[in-house]
């Protein structure tokens, strides 16, 4: 891989977040030629403007477009329109200037949100428009979804190099662990380590328990990424996940005997679960890129409640009270 990226200058929109720090560093081991991580209080990705100056400034032969504004529930709920204006535009503004100026790849990130609320299980790919997305974050999937169909677009009318790929809900070492922005993960973290950690009887989480998901460790997503950007050139979309689910319920167990709680876990059925079930086909990913996820859950939870252990004295100075797990 590393005389392919030796030879290119790569621009990683987000790549100072969760995923992009990730990312970043496995282009960092092939030897990009040229590493450029926009940050937005110099290139703010919702003006057409910013867009323009970050291509003169950075001459990218390859853009990798993760910059997202997103969240849990809670954070859905409260900025559905923010969410769709925000995700929508960036994408928008950064596919017209790369097409404009004949970019040699461009690669749209997606998100599992997009697929619909029922979608049968596993989700394929070929079933990301067979209805709308869970009703608490359609906004931002269907924003994300209609980048998808620019892609498609752009490659029919204008032949652009443009891949669009679904990672499924990730987590790792440097999560968001704000209690109301944060995902499912880094939220029963933080919160079944406060419990152990000051003798809790109880920790209460959001929902039923009865909803499922699937979990990919961000190191093992940003492999993925990493690689199809090399090596695949079609803007038919590609899932990438474990193909495993599990219950929030089950999840919460799990995590609470990693942290060493050995209370009580209930739940407020008040709050909503989201999507009912969620599970990837992970069939194209091997066949087209030969990518399986390697870091199994429980070694995933393990290196992530290890990471959060050792760097929560600074990180939660000015996070807000506890409040609902989001996902």
């Amino acid at each position: 891989m590393q005389p392919y990226w030796s030879q290119r200058r790569v621009c990683v929109t987000g790549g100072a977040g969760f995923l992009g720090r990730a990312l970043c560093a496995h282009l960092k081991q092939q030897k990009a030629s040229t590493l450029i991580i926009p940050r937005r209080e110099q290139y703010d990705l919702t003006h057409a403007d910013a867009v323009t100056r970050l291509f003169d400034d950075a001459r990218p032969d390859v853009v990798i477009h993760l910059a997202a504004e997103v969240g849990g529930i809670g954070a859905n709920r409260d900025h559905p329109g923010r969410f769709f204006y925000a995700n929508l535009i960036m994408g928008l503004h950064l596919i017209e200037e790369a097409r404009r100026r004949g970019l040699e790849k461009f690669v749209q990130v997606g998100t599992v949100c997009a697929y619909p609320t029922h979608c049968p299980l596993p989700f394929r790919e070929e079933d990301l428009w067979n209805g709308f997305p869970e009703e608490t974050n359609a906004p931002y999937g269907v924003a994300k979804r209609a980048l998808q169909v620019m892609l498609e677009a752009y490659r029919a009318e204008y032949g652009f190099n443009g891949l669009y790929l679904i990672p499924v809900n990730l987590y790792g070492p440097h999560d968001d662990f704000d209690l109301h922005t944060s995902h499912v993960i880094p939220a029963l973290i933080r919160k079944f380590c406060t419990a152990a950690d000051t003798g809790a009887d109880t920790v209460a989480c959001w929902g039923t328990g009865t909803a499922t998901r699937e979990f990919l460790y961000v190191d093992d997503a940003a492999e993925a990424i990493v690689l199809a950007a090399r090596v695949h050139d079609n803007p038919q979309p590609i899932n990438l996940g474990t193909g495993e689910e599990i219950s929030i319920a089950d999840l919460a167990a799990r995590i609470a005997r990693l942290t060493g709680f050995t209370g009580t876990i209930t739940w407020d059925a008040a709050q909503p679960d989201g999507q009912p079930r969620r599970r990837l086909d992970t069939t194209r990913a091997a066949n087209l890129l030969g990518w399986r996820a390697q870091v199994s859950l429980d070694e995933g939870l393990r290196r992530t409640i290890a990471w959060w252990r050792l760097n929560m004295p600074t990180l939660r100075e000015g996070m807000p009270p506890a409040a609902g797990d989001q996902r």
